[in-house]
């Protein structure tokens, strides 16, 4: 689950096509697992549903707003229903606080995190965003919070089933 598509997304209807998904199938190849088959294997969604526009006078992306959000959990909540996923990787800080209260990345990337939403079950996997704009995933403590987080996905069930060749 992302945040929103960006403007290259919504043109070309594929979620993570741009930069952001360029650094986000670099982390998945570090343990096996190239673009194509990530994207023939996994369903992806996002928080929102269509491009929040770009940010007045900077570059990157609006930010969703909390109305927005809510405005498009309808169709996370049937996707819940649908799929049944016991695992969710949640990218970004949008995402990650869709499913779990948190204050810091630190807290949260590199752990699975069992939760229960409206009446779901699953098991959380939270990643940072991987846009070129974020500096904590360029610190020497957020990439080894990422390989933590890349180590873990390999070791849950429905991903190593998902990917049997998958590993750290």
């Amino acid at each position: 689950m992302g945040q929103a598509p960006g403007p290259k997304e919504q043109e070309q209807g594929v979620p993570f096509i741009w930069t952001a998904g360029r650094t986000l199938f670099r982390w998945f190849s570090t343990i096996g697992v190239e673009e194509a088959q990530f994207r023939e294997r996994v369903y992806m969604g996002a928080v929102i549903r269509c491009f929040p526009g770009k940010l007045p006078g900077k570059s990157g992306d609006r930010k969703p707003s909390r109305e927005e959000s809510e405005r498009c959990e309808a169709f996370f909540l049937q996707e819940l229903k649908l799929l049944r996923p016991e695992l969710v990787i949640a990218v970004g800080r949008l995402a990650i606080d869709r499913l779990i209260s948190f204050q810091r990345l630190d807290d949260v990337v590199g752990q699975v995190i069992p939760v229960s939403y409206h009446g779901h079950t699953f098991r959380c996997l939270p990643l940072p965003h991987p846009s070129g704009l974020s500096r904590w995933i360029q610190k020497p403590e957020g990439k080894a919070r990422i390989a933590q987080a890349l180590q873990a996905l390999t070791l849950e069930p429905s991903w190593a089933e998902t990917f049997p060749h998958s590993s750290f």
